[in-house]
């Protein structure tokens, strides 16, 4: 049986997919507003971010494309799993965010989802796109990597 990789404490779900295909550049953490089924969905760390992205709507964040599962006992309260969400940010890092995102080729990805202090938290980063042989350097890099931690071990 395969053992589940911990990305650390109080990390709920990880966004693998955006450092193969982004380049990270800078990062923000940001709150999440959640109803009430949604947060305990999340705590269970039912949360699925892979596909997800950040836009900047009428001065306001919204994370969207990301799966909050149902609920088990939320019966007729349960929340709808795909719908956008507002990220509590300050005005002045939506404006640095907004105007980084207009630039063509940088888009705004959810890195990882946490709990901090009772709290979701989300980080995201600001990604430029990866050519094909970018991806490659970083499966290389990977993989020499893991070769010489396994060399260590023995």
């Amino acid at each position: 049986m395969v053992k589940k990789k911990q990305a650390g404490p109080g990390v709920l779900a990880t966004n693998n997919k955006a450092r193969y295909n982004y380049a990270i550049g800078e990062t923000f953490e940001a709150g999440l507003a959640l109803t009430g089924t949604e947060i305990k969905s999340v705590r269970a760390g039912q949360i699925t971010i892979a596909d997800g992205f950040v836009q900047i709507r009428n001065g306001e964040a919204w994370l969207d494309n990301v799966n909050i599962a149902w609920f088990p006992q939320g019966n007729q309260f349960n929340h709808e799993p795909l719908r956008s969400r507002r990220l509590l940010l300050h005005q002045s890092e939506i404006t640095r965010l907004a105007k980084a995102s207009s630039v063509a080729g940088v888009t705004i990805v959810p890195l990882k989802v946490y709990i901090k202090r009772g709290f979701a938290k989300v980080l995201i980063g600001l990604g430029t796109g990866k050519h094909s042989y970018d991806k490659r350097e970083t499966i290389k890099k990977r993989d020499q990597e893991r070769e010489l931690r396994r060399s260590v071990k023995r």
